[in-house]
């Protein structure tokens, strides 16, 4: 039987391995950021990586981005035929994509398909010992390996958001125009007059980076602080899938009610 002494221990162990594991979290982020000057000598290491992140990622976010236009089509014509407003359609898609559903979604995927890479490659890295061999021959690993992927995905993540965004439009308007039979006239003309671009857009653009910062950050610290073994980098990847989606959560609900509170 546990005694209270030891369930206290026990506790106390979890809260300083947590708030240990968040300070070398935070380090590592201040050591990208301040060896970032890389990005600016070396812009061929960025391009790279931002065509290994978003290039490789944009035919799973186009497809769904498709998807959810077609589903959002469906749902927004059930319900504001109710109301007798499906000219509407049109404002009601691009809302919801460019404020809530882009960003978010884009980000989820994001995640699951660019982070889980970013961080396989790193364990394994790690893993074969090319990490380590850097440091022999004075190549600075965080300079050369982590800061190019960090600011690739930080670019490549609203790029991504933004193609989500204009997929999922032309779903909707396939779906209510072409399909449903609204006015094509009606469902562009709505929309444009209540999409705002700083309001709408750019709040949209301020989430896209800010999950991108948020989601690659994670990525490269699982992928730097696996174990070297098989079964540490499997489980490093299953962490970033998991902590990478719970952050875009939380964040989400922190930057929509400190954005559209008024």
């Amino acid at each position: 039987m546990t005694s209270p002494v030891q369930l206290i221990a026990a506790l106390g162990a979890r809260v300083r391995n947590s708030i240990s594991g968040m300070g070398a979290f935070m380090r590592l982020a201040g050591a990208i950021l301040a060896r970032s000057d890389i990005a600016f000598k070396r812009p061929g290491l960025i391009s790279q990586q931002i065509h290994f992140i978003g290039n490789y990622s944009l035919l799973i976010i186009a497809v769904s981005g498709l998807f959810v236009g077609f589903v959002l089509g469906l749902q927004g014509y059930y319900t504001l035929n109710r109301y007798g407003s499906e000219e509407a359609l049109g404002l009601l898609v691009a809302l919801s994509l460019v404020r809530e559903l882009g960003p978010v979604v884009t980000a989820l995927l994001f995640a699951g398909r660019a982070g889980t890479s970013l961080t396989a490659e790193i364990g394994l890295m790690k893993a074969g010992e090319q990490i380590a061999a850097m440091e022999v021959m004075a190549v600075d690993p965080i300079r050369r390996v982590l800061v190019p992927r960090f600011w690739g995905g930080v670019v490549a993540m609203p790029v991504l958001a933004a193609v989500f965004s204009m997929v999922g439009i032309l779903g909707g308007w396939i779906v209510g125009v072409v399909l449903i039979g609204i006015d094509p006239g009606a469902f562009w003309s709505q929309m444009q007059g209540g999409v705002d671009v700083f309001k709408d857009v750019l709040n949209g653009f301020v989430k896209s980076v800010v999950f991108g910062v948020a989601v690659t950050l994670i990525a490269l610290h699982a992928g730097w602080t696996a174990k070297a073994t098989p079964e540490g980098v499997s489980r490093a990847t299953t962490r970033t899938v998991v902590s990478g989606s719970l952050m875009v959560l939380g964040l989400d609900f922190i930057l929509t009610a400190l954005m559209f509170s008024n």
